[in-house]
Parts: C-alpha cells; sequence; structure tokens
C-alpha cells in the first residue's frame, strides 16, 4: 500500500539512514520503515529543475512512474526521489522516467521484477 511521505523530520531520516542510487532523472534514496506492509513515497523537485511549472511537471512525472510500479514495490519502505534537471532539459517522456525509476529500485533492491 502507497502512503505519502509528508514530515520533515521523516524525509531527514531517510536522507540519513537511507540508501542512495543515482539515475538519469532521478536520484533514489531509501530507508527500511519497520512496517512490512507500508511503503511511503516523498517527491522532491528543488529549483535546480526549473521554475514552478517545470519542477511539477518533473513530480507528476515521478508520482505516475511510482504508481505505475506500486504492485512491484516490497513493502516496509520510505523511499524519497529527488528530481534531476536532466528529467526537464531532455524533455523526458513517461516511459523513460518510469524505467529510470523502475532502474534505480531495483539497484536499491526494493523491487522485484518478473
Amino acid at each position: 500500500m502507497l502512503k505519502t511521505l509528508r514530515k520533515r523530520e521523516d524525509f531527514e531520516r531517510v536522507r540519513r539512514e537511507g540508501t542512495r542510487q543515482r539515475g538519469r532523472y532521478c536520484i533514489a534514496q531509501a530507508a527500511p520503515n519497520g512496517d512490512p506492509q507500508r511503503v511511503r513515497v516523498g517527491i522532491v523537485a528543488g529549483r535546480s529543475v526549473g521554475r514552478a511549472v517545470k519542477r511539477n511537471r518533473a513530480r507528476r512525472l515521478l508520482r505516475e512512474s511510482v504508481r505505475l510500479l506500486a504492485p512491484a514495490i516490497a513493502g516496509g519502505w520510505d523511499i524519497v526521489l529527488v528530481a534531476q534537471p536532466t528529467i526537464i532539459t531532455e524533455r523526458a517522456r513517461m516511459q523513460d522516467v518510469k524505467d529510470d525509476v523502475q532502474c534505480v529500485l531495483k539497484q536499491l533492491q526494493i523491487i522485484s521484477t518478473p
């Protein structure tokens, strides 16, 4: 079950305790949350991505990617996805972003693929 990571201290805990993997369009950070049934995801798009419209687009692309990959994500993790400027500068398509998110989550060993 996917939930949204909302509290600042949760984001900081994932950054402090979690492992990190860099992809072409995003950086994924993940830390165990202690609840094997729950997955919480937070999405960050800083000013380096662009102005508000571009940051919102980057967040939408990442959010939809996670939604599509949700059935394959293992429970018990808090995940933070940080958008990279390349998601906008390279005019990334939805499928490209989804593939990138899947790849970094696979490298973190929190996603299963058939």
